[in-house]
């Protein structure tokens, strides 16, 4: 078996590895990245390629989230990755949900966040893709980009190879870590460090440590239509109602209490399958929507036509576009911590780390943690 040397090892080319990558190849370090898969296929591809700062807790998450968003425009700068700043509106129908809206853009300014409120009559000057009738109000936030999550990742690999001298190798699982080495199939690697970063995987390093934790796995179905005709834009990317409970940044807000009764009297089917609703455009002109939220250790492979047609039909009280016929419909699977944090960082033994659990919030958060990780600011 063949001996090589490098400072880090990091297993696991997901958004959250690559992340650290990045940012252990700027501290100078020798890395070499390990993703079992020929390329990245699970979680990090299957999403709408949002970052999504709004979504977050004021403070930390925040300013996390807004690290993340810096280092996407950093590599969308030296890549040539599409990377679009477009904003999104929360786009409200219901007086319960304009309450929630009021409440948190009242307190915005003094939580940090940069979002306003939007009447109904000035809603053209941000978009054309909604229906306006009914509408209440929206909130309008300029902080959330899109990529495009099934080029990203293997952009930012190639990137890491390239340019920043990060040893990649594709197809090749980690069988053992016995510090300072750890195997392949074909390989020994002696590091100084190695960061577990493998996703929804929680069975193949580390399982008694994983079991001991509060993690589980989440699936999300999605969809994805044509290329919509004659360049037509969606603009901001676009949500309603229903995600004011799905993000925690709203959870201070006393009104979201009256909202969150009326949906689940109203609303059962939504709030047993976790639908909530976000649309966002890539730079093929195509609409990415979707999602729902299913736990548990794992599940049927089969998706379920029932919760699509949910996540469509709310899709349709306010979407207003040429053309939404589905093209691709999916599901992703990835790992969600069940006692309300947004992060699992532990030791399992000297020198290694495993970095886990940000949910559904991998684009948004990653780069962040990552940056609080290698300078020794994580907390």
């Amino acid at each position: 078996m063949q001996q090589q040397q490098a400072d880090v090892a990091v297993i696991g080319a997901g958004i959250v590895g690559l992340a650290m990558s990045y940012k252990l190849a700027k501290q100078g370090k020798k890395v070499v990245l390990f993703e079992r898969n020929s390329r990245a296929i699970s979680a990090s591809i299957r999403n709408f390629g949002l970052v999504w700062p709004i979504g977050q807790t004021a403070g930390k998450m925040y300013n996390r989230a807004m690290h993340s968003r810096s280092v996407w425009k950093e590599l969308a700068a030296a890549t040539g990755l599409q990377c679009q700043e477009t904003g999104s509106l929360h786009l409200v129908y219901e007086q319960d949900e304009l309450a929630v809206l009021e409440e948190f853009t009242g307190a915005a300014a003094h939580n940090g966040y940069d979002c306003e409120l939007i009447s109904p009559a000035n809603i053209g000057k941000y978009t054309q893709a909604i229906k306006t009738n009914g509408l209440l109000g929206a909130m309008y936030s300029k902080t959330e980009m899109t990529v495009n999550p099934r080029q990203a990742s293997a952009t930012i690999a190639a990137y890491l190879q390239e340019q920043m001298n990060v040893t990649t190798r594709f197809g090749t699982a980690v069988n053992a870590i016995n510090m300072p080495f750890i195997e392949t199939k074909d390989e020994k690697w002696k590091v100084d460090q190695v960061y577990v970063c493998s996703g929804a995987d929680f069975e193949t390093l580390y399982p008694a440590i994983f079991a001991d934790t509060y993690l589980t796995k989440c699936k999300l179905q999605m969809m994805r239509t044509v290329p919509q005709p004659g360049n037509w834009q969606l603009g901001p990317a676009l949500c309603a109602g229903l995600t004011l409970l799905h993000y925690a940044s709203f959870n201070s807000c006393k009104t979201l209490d009256a909202l969150k009764r009326r949906v689940e009297k109203e609303m059962p089917e939504y709030v047993k399958w976790g639908v909530h609703l976000l649309i966002s455009q890539n730079g093929d002109g195509e609409l990415t929507i979707g999602d729902s939220h299913e736990y548990g250790p794992d599940f049927d492979p089969f998706d379920k036509a029932f919760i699509n047609d949910l996540i469509l039909k709310y899709m349709h009280t306010f979407l207003q576009a040429p053309d939404v016929t589905i093209k691709e419909q999916w599901h992703g699977i990835y790992p969600k911590l069940k006692n309300g944090n947004t992060d699992l960082v532990l030791s399992p033994e000297k020198d290694v780390m495993i970095v886990n659990g940000l949910g559904g919030a991998g684009m948004t958060l990653s780069f962040g943690l990552a940056e609080e990780i290698v300078s020794g600011t994580y907390k």
